[in-house]
């Protein structure tokens, strides 16, 4: 067997040492939102570590609608997973597409055209909110989710190209070669061979637009108004309007609502690890 070198055993214990408080530190809001949610009103702002009177009554109020402020729960948790899908499988038909011009047909000015995308990322996204307010208002989008899909994906769509067009940068171009000598069409070469091998990237790009969408609440709260439009991340926020709002119910549906991408993440970590950083270094 093996014995463990004091070096390593000194960098393991020097990264547990880090570790452990970061780990914490990052639970403990997460564990407080939990604590809220399985609390009754009256006991929520007790201080204690675990309510003396556990209950799963706030679920049942919010998967009820029995508040008025969670009359349309159902229908805003269903806007806000219709949202981020779409804006999800958009921004990364766009973003295939264009990379695979860009880095394997070699399109002319493609770089500059994505270079410029790029260049959006100087100005803060919120900046861009009430211009984009006045674009949608000018077209007759607003109020539609049509005009939130729209922003979002305006706002993916540069950043999904740049890591789709790093990670096919990395393929090698005798595979594209080898296609072309057999015979295959420029949509062969991106159906046979292209999809195949950026698996992962594309995985990693759908996430992260969708997880993008699902979190939005600035665009959200500008671009849609009727509650039964809006996104759930908007509902949220109308607890806060209320002098007596009901915190437990409020932590409650951010619990629920936090959910979903959690889910989403730890089933594609390894793809968002390895199709993020595609390209990242070259070879």
């Amino acid at each position: 067997m093996k014995v463990p070198s004091r070096r390593r055993v000194t960098n393991e214990a020097k990264l547990l040492l880090i570790g452990i408080p970061v780990f914490l530190w990052t639970m403990l809001p997460i564990y407080h939102l939990f604590l809220f949610a399985i609390s009754p009103k009256e006991s929520a702002f007790g201080g204690k570590l675990w309510p003396d009177e556990p209950t799963l009554n706030n679920f049942v109020r919010v998967f009820g609608e029995k508040h008025y402020f969670l009359e349309n729960f159902w229908i805003q948790l269903w806007n806000s997973l219709l949202i981020a899908v779409t804006v999800g499988a958009v921004t990364l038909l766009i973003a295939t597409f264009a990379a695979f011009a860009i880095s394997r047909l070699r399109v002319r000015g493609g770089r500059w055209v994505m270079n410029l995308a790029l260049f959006t990322y100087f100005i803060p996204a919120a900046f861009l909110a009430v211009p984009m307010y006045k674009t949608m208002g000018n077209y007759g989008l607003l109020n539609s989710q049509w005009a939130l899909i729209l922003a979002m994906i305006t706002i993916a769509t540069p950043y999904a190209i740049w890591v789709l067009k790093q990670a096919s940068d990395k393929l090698p171009l005798e595979l594209d070669e080898a296609a072309r000598i057999d015979g295959a069409s420029p949509w062969q070469l991106f159906r046979l061979v292209y999809l195949p091998l950026m698996g992962p990237s594309m995985v990693a790009v759908g996430t992260y637009a969708l997880l993008l969408a699902w979190n939005e609440y600035l665009y959200a709260f500008l671009l849609l108004s009727n509650d039964k439009s809006i996104t759930l991340a908007v509902a949220l926020g109308n607890f806060l309007a209320a002098d007596d709002s009901p915190w437990e119910l409020l932590m409650t549906t951010g619990l629920i609502y936090a959910l979903p991408p959690a889910a989403i993440y730890y089933a594609f970590k390894r793809y968002m690890v390895s199709g993020l950083t595609a390209g990242a270094v070259k070879s």
